[in-house]
């Protein structure tokens, strides 16, 4: 009887420690219906913007000159993408979610040749299109995934699984290694890694214009640290990271990809990113309290919400340490 007990708690031992290790795969489709989310009839709209379409899913709003927000308003994920431009070129950082295809927005507001990069690989932000060049972060564990310069996104990565769309192939026509300048033509970004959310997550900065585009490192409303590639100590890493490359400035704007329930355009400072530090370190050391199950809510500030995982299973060894 002993031994039937003792083979018992092992395999309940193992099917735990999979539940654990499969846990995504296992959750995210119980939590979504793997069908296409039709967008809002109604939305909140940003201030300042110009519906583009007959169907005007999106709205554009000029930041400046050679700065556009294209928001998607009526998308469930409110995304904020936004088009860069140089006096030779452009980027567009994030497509959304691709319901409507945001190549048709870009060819109204500019004539430069345009290269799309995203802010990280979720489906939400990969417009699932094919564009006429493309680059992407040259990490070595997203390097082992490409054939060569043929990348697609992996499952943990894309996570179309909650909608049924599956990841798009590209050909990847710039490496852009972290730390390096991105020449526009008369206006230049650096591109900083600064995982968390993924493990694959970017940030753009531009000095010149006192502005850096965030992705979702912190945009508005709940920051996620649950989800496959999410890391705990990336996000305390990158905000020691941006707070260095922004140190002098504390005028500078923070765009984030998702705007609020307000749908006006998401935008933190400095000082909301020294909050996030501090309220990492308190959550590392066991001292910031935390609701719900899964995932953990760890209040950051009063407008910003941590989804992070139990601390049992929270990993606050970065990446690719400093």
């Amino acid at each position: 009887m002993a031994k039937k007990f003792g083979i018992a708690a092992v395999i309940i031992a193992l099917l735990l420690a999979i539940g654990v290790w499969q846990r995504h795969r296992i959750l995210i489709p119980l939590a979504t219906s793997g069908e296409r989310i039709m967008p809002s009839e109604q939305a909140n709209l940003p201030e300042n913007g110009d519906p583009f379409g007959e169907e005007s899913y999106f709205y554009i709003v000029q930041l400046d000159e050679k700065t556009f927000a294209i928001a998607e308003p009526y998308s469930w994920a409110r995304n904020v993408n936004y088009l860069i431009a140089g006096a030779e070129r452009a980027l567009l950082l994030d497509a959304g979610v691709g319901f409507y295809d945001i190549r048709a927005v870009v060819e109204q507001l500019t004539d430069l040749p345009v290269t799309f990069i995203p802010s990280h690989l979720h489906y939400d932000h990969t417009g699932q299109g094919d564009y006429d060049q493309i680059a992407l972060v040259d990490l070595p564990h997203l390097r082992e995934q490409a054939k060569g310069d043929e990348f697609a996104p992996n499952w943990g990565d894309h996570l179309g699984v909650a909608e049924g769309i599956e990841p798009t192939t590209w050909t990847i026509d710039e490496w852009i290694k972290p730390g390096s300048k991105i020449d526009l033509g008369e206006r230049e970004l650096t591109l900083l890694y600064t995982p968390g959310h993924t493990d694959n997550s970017i940030s753009l900065l531009d000095k010149a214009n006192n502005i850096m585009f965030t992705g979702d490192y912190m945009s508005a409303g709940s920051m996620s640290a649950y989800y496959p590639g999410s890391n705990m100590g990336d996000y305390l890493q990158s905000a020691h990271k941006i707070l260095r490359e922004t140190e002098g400035n504390p005028a500078i704007a923070l765009r984030g990809a998702h705007s609020g329930e307000d749908g006006n355009l998401p935008r933190k400072s400095r000082a909301d990113i020294e909050i996030l530090r501090d309220q990492l370190i308190k959550i590392k050391g066991g001292e910031l309290e935390s609701s719900g199950s899964y995932p953990r809510l760890y209040a950051i500030k009063e407008d910003v919400v941590m989804q992070a995982e139990p601390r049992w299973l929270q990993d606050w060894s970065p990446t690719y340490p400093d």
